[in-house]
């Protein structure tokens, strides 16, 4: 049945999580200020939200209060949805149960990683059966998270880069097994060779990050001149021999892409990859531009436990590793793409999903820019940790069940919904 959009506890209103909102603000904010008293008041607008909103009032001014909340709930009913582009949830009638229980699910991770805003997709073969946000994107202005927030999704941005990467293979400007030296020389030469193969599977010995690197607050003009973060170090161990999972390593693929394509990275992002799959809200994550409905990003202080806002990063060394903005709707049109051959060949899709032999016989359990379960091949996905943000998305390639999930906190818990949620929708 054709999913219905308005039906629950609506996006963009602090309802659908009222305690969680009320939680996080006060992990947030010191809400017992000397002399000061704290109104609340709730009440129901046109189309069935609760409208909540804390207003801070001296005590010998309490009698304003009826005044300033007759004001501001006309103001929040007329005008505060269509100031911020609030989107309706998309909910299925035929898994309105599940959904309810989603909804449980979610706030319990909410509850127990303290993640101020959360956006959620399921879908069933790019078919989205529910979509819907939680929290806060913003908590010192209060905007609410929806469907159309952009996260940073961290890794989930290496699988996207893969894409671009073997539609290059398909156009046969790129192989496989190919030196990556051949396309990039100004990359120094290695006591061993290694493949773009190798690298899409962490098989390289490319190092990851080190130290405080993956908080970088420096700008990069290319994804050329990020190389310099990583290329004079030796290889950890002789390519294909073990695992070690490292961003840096995608880099590098992401300047291989350039050079084969004759494009400018983000060009080829754009035009290959992000516009044919109608992906709209999956951009670039530039520190130094406004980016239209990006959440803020936070994190949970070493010394008190409290929410602050996470510190200042630029992730532009790594577009292709790890710096993309994405929403989980754009994510499953994402994941829709590899359920069948189509967008991609079929021998395209094998290449993403098999997962690379190590040279010893053992099996990385990573293919060409995806995780493959190793108890059921046919269950895919990627995580992504960034400062402040975590991602998953997740697909059964069998049932065609995705999952597309992302919090504005570091080790939101995101993770934990991916399996729920697939179990829990596809016995709907």
């Amino acid at each position: 049945m054709r999913p219905r959009r308005g039906v629950g506890p609506p996006i963009g209103s602090a309802e659908r999580d009222p305690a969680i909102g009320e939680a996080c603000l006060e992990k947030a904010m010191d809400l017992s200020t000397p002399g000061e008293a704290y109104y609340k008041r709730a009440t129901r607008g046109e189309s069935g939200q609760e409208m909540r909103r804390v207003i801070r009032i001296r005590p010998s001014a309490a009698w304003l209060v009826r005044l300033a909340v007759v004001g501001l709930v006309l103001f929040s009913v007329s005008g505060e949805t269509a100031a911020q582009g609030v989107a309706s949830a998309t909910v299925s009638d035929d898994h309105l149960e599940a959904i309810g229980q989603a909804r449980v699910l979610v706030r319990e991770v909410m509850e127990a990683s303290g993640v101020p805003g959360v956006s959620i997709a399921v879908a069933r073969r790019g078919h989205v059966v529910w979509s819907e946000g939680f929290g806060w994107s913003d908590l010192e202005q209060r905007v609410a998270v929806t469907p159309l927030t952009k996260f940073r999704i961290g890794s989930v941005s290496k699988p996207m880069t893969g894409a671009a990467l073997a539609l290059l293979i398909e156009d046969g400007r790129l192989h496989p097994d190919d030196d990556p030296r051949d396309y990039v020389p100004e990359f120094p030469e290695k006591k061993w060779p290694f493949t773009v193969r190798q690298i899409a599977a962490h098989l390289s010995g490319i190092r990851h990050y080190d130290g405080d690197e993956f908080e970088s607050n420096l700008r990069y003009p290319d994804q050329l001149s990020g190389l310099v973060k990583f290329q004079d170090d030796e290889l950890r161990f002789e390519p294909g021999s073990r695992y070690l999972y490292s961003t840096y390593a995608w880099n590098l693929l992401s300047v291989v892409a350039e050079r084969a394509s004759g494009a400018e990275f983000l060009s080829l992002m754009r035009d290959r990859v992000f516009e044919p799959l109608g992906m709209r809200h999956t951009v670039a994550g530039h520190a130094d531009s406004i980016v239209g409905q990006r959440t803020r990003f936070y994190e949970r202080s070493e010394k008190d436990g409290r929410i602050v806002n996470a510190p200042f990063v630029d992730n532009s060394y790594k577009w292709g590793g790890g710096g993309f903005l994405s929403t989980p709707e754009d994510m499953i049109r994402f994941g829709a793409a590899h359920l069948e051959a189509g967008f991609f060949r079929e021998e395209t899709l094998a290449l993403f999903f098999t997962p690379v032999r190590l040279s010893d016989g053992g099996i990385g359990g990573y293919g060409f820019g995806w995780r493959v379960d190793s108890a059921d091949p046919d269950l895919v996905s990627h995580t992504g940790g960034s400062v402040g943000g975590d991602t998953i998305l997740l697909m059964h390639r069998g049932t065609g069940w995705m999952v597309a999930a992302v919090g504005n906190l570091g080790d939101a818990g995101m993770r934990d919904l991916g399996r729920p949620l697939i179990e829990l929708f596809s016995g709907s």
